[in-house]
């Protein structure tokens, strides 16, 4: 889902603050619905997420984005609306799948038109108040980043792996498609500790 999205829409252009503004407008939306009446909760999520799919196209970004965005979680949501619709009905169900699409939609479109450098700037320029409290601005947009590298490391490494074991006739066999996983991303992670402290870039007690 993550990944930035070369473009010159209007969206690309805007500054990470406004975007951010946006998003955070998006959550406040989403959780405060439930505190008004229902047919108003409905209406205002409704909109929120029709706004935030129409800001998806406006962005240039395509179908197949917003689908493996909501795919990721196809299954959360079914069990969430299954919850909901039988606890409280078809309305309650729907207003709540619309907000949790709504803003994990309004934060992939952060992150299309959003180049990383910009992003980690952006984190470590909000984290840099907290330096008087111990707070490290670098090492913390760093954290950000090696975790947005790892992402797609480890998602490619289950594919890689489950297309092995499917080819093996283990598909079933939860060893032989977890084990490998778990080697490759400790592998990668000392692979990626060792090129952090030949750069001293060690623990803070290092420095």
């Amino acid at each position: 889902m993550a990944g930035y999205v070369p473009g010159a829409s209007i969206i690309h252009r805007l500054p990470l603050a406004i975007k951010a503004v946006l998003l955070f407008g998006v959550a406040v939306l989403c959780l405060a619905s439930p505190l008004i009446s229902a047919q108003a909760g409905v209406v205002v999520t409704t909109a929120t997420l029709a706004a935030v799919i129409g800001t998806h196209f406006l962005a240039g970004l395509s179908w197949q984005r917003m689908f493996r965005a909501v795919r990721l979680m196809l299954i959360f949501l079914i069990l969430i609306a299954g919850y909901q619709w039988w606890q409280h009905g078809p309305w309650v169900a729907w207003q709540v799948i619309a907000a949790i699409l709504a803003t994990v939609l309004a934060s992939n479109i952060l992150t299309a038109t959003t180049p990383v450098d910009e992003l980690l700037d952006g984190l470590a320029a909000l984290v840099r108040p907290l330096q008087r409290f111990g707070a490290d601005p670098e090492r913390f947009s760093l954290t950000v980043a090696l975790m947005l590298r790892s992402i797609p490391f480890v998602i490619g490494a289950f594919s890689d792996v489950r297309d092995a074991a499917r080819a093996r006739g283990l598909e079933r066999n939860l060893l032989a498609r977890s084990l490998p996983v778990v080697i490759a991303t400790v592998g990668y992670a000392r692979a990626t500790g060792e090129a952090l402290a030949a750069r001293g870039l060690g623990d803070p007690d290092d420095d």
